[in-house]
């Protein structure tokens, strides 16, 4: 039975909560009068800085479910769910330094246009369509679901259907209206919302347990405090903490669309990498704002039966009038930020991969207006679909099923394409098709109980049975299709003015920073 919340929102709260709001929408109305081209609107003019890439690439991870879902599990399971968080900085580390200067300097617009400068349209396509459908479905209508749940929470009397068409009319107007750049600029005001308000939370449930850190560990369970787990835990066993969690985030930082298009967006290369860099190390901040609070819940709120519920519950028990309405307004930009994040990166995609040809390029007016259209579009799907995601059993186990099925050919394809010129198109589109049935295979034997083994350790051999497919046909075909004037082969292509700046602006200086606080994270928390 699940605990009732009394919200107790004040009219302070409410006023905090308007106030955000109305700041999204002049943002918006703002930028939409400076969108006047399909660049503009995928890609925001490429004009972005490192801030907002950093920024903005925090803010876009930071959802609903990560708030909702990593407090709860952390909980019931302890802070070995701070893996998802502080590990983001591996692939970030392959985006800065390899994939980076790849994508920049091929002057893509889409992480599948890559697929076809390397391989061939049909890989590109293939690619695409699967991203549009997996970012529509899980992405965006996950994000409608998860915000609407949070706010039934806090307002019982929401219906979930109303609140998604809610959500997603908002987040949708002004995402097709002003694009990336909107997205961004709105994710930058979020990013602050949601670093102040779960800071805010932090210290507070800190507090309450008189900064202790030996109090807290004689009063929860043992093996709560600890990062690695046994190889037959249930959240995440070792082995699947150092190869399978940064492998699925390999996937969602140098492959997915909706992140990776705020580094295509970079003003320059140098912008780019310090962007991915300054992204990893915010991702270090959940374990201490997010994830570290739910434990300590254990001891000031031992008694919540539902995990859902426990973010909602320290944030009503924890803070005073008006902090509520911040946090409320963190709470509500997240769900923002996920949902304009993936509708303009899908659009971005279905117009730049499935409607523009090189021999028939749309006039910027008109690959703007289609923008709008397919963003308007998805908006109706992913509303229409959001509120069956509750019929999926759960849905944190809806996403990752999805996902662990997605993730291990396109790791191959991506990561061998860039570093292995001799990898070939017919390789690369039998990879991915044998890759994927495969992990339905899998999927569908482990719903059976047949295949027992943790999604993290499953992606880790189905990413292990890809790499040696990709090889395998590579090596077999004897007329491969290596070019000698490829990005890939030129000694030249991971050269950046970031890589050879002074000390303090040297983007290997705060690369060498973001892996000193992974590793200082995993020791501490060992």
């Amino acid at each position: 039975m699940e605990q009732q919340i009394d919200a107790n929102l004040t009219m302070l709260d409410y006023g905090v909560i308007a106030v955000y709001l109305a700041i999204v929408i002049a943002i918006g109305v703002w930028v939409a009068r400076k969108t006047r081209t399909g660049e503009d609107l995928f890609l925001a003019g490429r004009s972005l800085g490192w801030a907002a890439i950093g920024f903005s690439l925090f803010a876009s991870n930071i959802s609903t479910s990560t708030l909702v879902g990593l407090t709860g599990s952390a909980y019931t399971g302890g802070l070995t769910v701070s893996s998802y968080e502080w590990m983001a900085g591996i692939p970030l580390l392959f985006m800065a330094f390899i994939f980076a200067p790849v994508f920049l300097k091929s002057r893509i617009s889409t992480t599948p246009e890559y697929l076809e400068n390397r391989y061939s349209r049909r890989v590109r396509l293939y690619f695409s369509g699967l991203t549009i459908v997996f970012t529509v479905i899980v992405d965006t209508a996950g994000g409608l679901y998860a915000g609407a749940v949070v706010l039934k929470v806090f307002f019982p009397d929401l219906d979930i259907w109303m609140s998604c068409v809610a959500i997603g009319l908002f987040a949708g107007i002004y995402t097709a209206t002003g694009g990336l750049r909107a997205v961004v600029y709105t994710d930058i005001l979020q990013a602050v919302v949601l670093i102040c308000g779960t800071g805010l939370t932090a210290f507070l449930m800190y507090q309450s347990v008189d900064f202790s850190w030996e109090s807290v560990r004689s009063q929860v369970p043992e093996g709560h405090l600890s990062i690695v787990q046994p190889i037959d835990d249930d959240t995440l066993p070792w082995p699947g903490l150092f190869t399978g969690v940064w492998l699925l985030g390999f996937w969602y930082w140098v492959t997915n669309q909706y992140i990776v298009q705020r580094v295509l967006g970079a003003k320059d290369l140098s912008n780019a990498q310090w962007g991915a860099i300054l992204g990893g190390i915010l991702k270090i901040l959940p374990t201490f704002f997010i994830i570290l609070p739910g434990v300590m819940a254990l001891v000031t709120l031992p008694d919540i039966q539902n995990s859902d519920q426990v973010f909602p519950i320290i944030i009503t028990e924890v803070l005073p009038s008006g902090l509520t309405g911040l946090v409320m307004a963190g709470l509500i930009a997240a769900i923002m930020s996920t949902v304009d994040s993936t509708l303009n990166s899908s659009s971005t995609l279905l117009i730049n991969d499935f409607l523009t040809r090189p021999e028939k390029e749309p006039d910027p007016e008109t690959a703007k207006k289609w923008g709008m259209m397919a963003t308007l579009g998805f908006m109706v799907i992913a509303i229409a679909w959001a509120p069956l995601i509750q019929y999926f059993g759960g849905l944190w186990a809806y996403i990752q099923q999805a996902f662990s099925v997605l993730v291990p050919p396109l790791v191959v394809c991506f990561t061998l394409g860039a570093l292995w010129s001799r990898g070939t198109e017919n390789a690369a589109f039998w990879t991915l098709i044998i890759g994927h049935t495969l992990g339905l295979v899998v999927f569908m034997l482990n719903q059976f109980g047949i295949w027992p083994l943790h999604y993290t350790i499953s992606v880790t051999i189905m990413t292990a049975v890809s790499a040696a497919i990709f090889v395998a046909l590579s090596l077999r075909d004897d007329t491969p299709d290596v070019r000698e004037d490829a990005l890939w082969q030129r000694a030249d292509a991971f050269d950046t003015p970031a890589t050879t700046a002074p000390v303090l602006k040297n983007v290997k200086t705060h690369a060498i920073l973001l892996i000193l606080l992974m590793i200082g994270t995993l020791v501490l928390f060992w």
